[in-house]
């Protein structure tokens, strides 16, 4: 007999808060198919490691029979989430907002199903007036209760929280009203650091009915916990900054890198969470071979953002660099100046590892040139700014490349 959904995802790590405890798990254990959502700000052009998190529960739903709506946050993320900050989020513009909806519209659909609906919140907040919006949904929001909330916590402690910022809440808040009425949405999920703001749209929902007189209906929030390393750091930041998910921000070899150099007490949680390997068979992989657990969980990992090529590529690009023992200290490096984006013929001959573009050129073309992982067959290849690189000449010459 198969596992029920919400014993599923309470064993391999997905629930924390719940605002119904009872009600989610029989909805979510049931046999009645529900319409839940996700929300996503597309406060930069792609996506990051707890994103994908979110993603993944998502995903377990919809592969359960749930309908899923993934909602972008347009309007939201013009205002931005105060959540965990200790400083204003920087304002975007609307042209950064548009650009940024549509890339993240676009990497977010290859981890849901084909089909899935994905909506702009900027398309229902964006037809209120201010005033409508103030009488319709802000007067249901008692501003010390909000003042008390843990989403406005750190930015009230360093005494610079805004008017705009305190409008984020019941701006999401809203949606979850909003897509209950439009589309019979029931259930919000999200990370735990949303954990006010799902309240508060479960809270404004409440309110709202029993001023209209109908108090039976119920919606309902579902959070998973924050990705953290075993010693309480939140994961996903690396020596180059965040890990995205974008193959040109971070790359697939270092996306790889950097989950096989997680520490060995964060193997078992990670393929509980990115893998559906049996967790019987998770735990017995960790207890005889960690390295190899560790290594089958920054392939499955990284095969599950970038693909099976792509993660075969980095797991050999891995196996040359380290596998005769060497570490990064022992590998050769160069300086750079790189002020912009340079041409990869330009780029090789600046490391010193081709003494002319002509050489660069063929061995490009020959299919000899890899960039942190990724094989460069491309003579107009633009590399673009980073802190460094790994490059590998052939297969046994690799340059560990420092821009100045």
């Amino acid at each position: 007999m198969s596992q029920k959904l919400f014993d599923m995802l309470q064993e391999r790590g997905f629930v924390k808060d719940m605002t119904h405890p009872e009600q989610i798990k029989n909805l979510l254990n049931g046999d009645k198919k529900i319409t839940f959502y996700l929300g996503i700000d597309p406060t930069a052009d792609s996506l990051h490691i707890g994103h994908f998190f979110a993603l993944r529960m998502f995903r377990h739903l919809q592969n359960a029979g749930h309908r899923g709506i993934l909602v972008i946050g347009g309007a939201t993320s013009l205002v931005g989430d105060p959540t965990g900050k200790s400083d204003m989020r920087k304002m975007l513009t609307k042209e950064q907002v548009q650009h940024n909806l549509e890339e993240v519209k676009q990497l977010a659909g290859h981890f849901v199903l084909p089909g899935t609906e994905i909506v702009n919140n900027a398309d229902w907040i964006n037809k209120f007036t201010y005033v409508d919006f103030m009488r319709l949904v802000c007067v249901h929001f008692n501003v010390n209760t909000m003042l008390a909330s843990e989403a406005y916590a750190r930015r009230r402690e360093n005494g610079g929280l805004t008017f705009l910022e305190m409008g984020y809440m019941p701006m999401q808040a809203y949606d979850f009203v909003h897509l209950y009425n439009d589309k019979g949405c029931v259930l919000e999920i999200g990370g735990s650091d949303q954990w006010g703001n799902i309240v508060a749209g479960t809270e404004l929902f409440r309110k709202m009915n029993l001023e209209q007189g109908n108090a039976k209906s119920e919606i309902y929030g579902l959070t998973s916990p924050l990705l953290m390393t075993a010693d309480g750091k939140k994961m996903g930041k690396t020596e180059k900054g965040t890990l995205w998910v974008a193959r040109d921000k971070t790359t697939p070899f270092d996306f790889y890198q950097y989950f096989y150099n997680t520490a060995d007490e964060n193997t078992e949680l990670l393929l509980s969470l990115f893998t559906d390997i049996p967790m019987d068979e998770i735990k017995s992989m960790c207890k005889a071979d960690i390295i190899a657990a560790k290594k089958r969980m920054a392939f499955e990992v990284t095969k599950l953002i970038h693909g099976h090529d792509l993660a075969q590529s980095a797991v050999d690009t891995a196996a040359a660099l380290f596998g005769g023992g060497a570490d990064m200290s022992n590998v050769p490096s160069a300086e750079i100046e790189m002020s912009g984006d340079m041409g990869v013929l330009d780029f090789l001959v600046a490391t010193g590892l081709f003494p002319s573009k002509s050489e660069a050129r063929r061995m490009v073309e020959q299919g000899g040139v890899q960039i942190d992982g990724d094989k460069i067959t491309d003579i107009k290849y633009v590399v673009s700014p980073a802190d460094e690189y790994m490059v590998q000449k052939g297969k046994k010459t690799f340059l560990k490349v420092i821009r100045k």
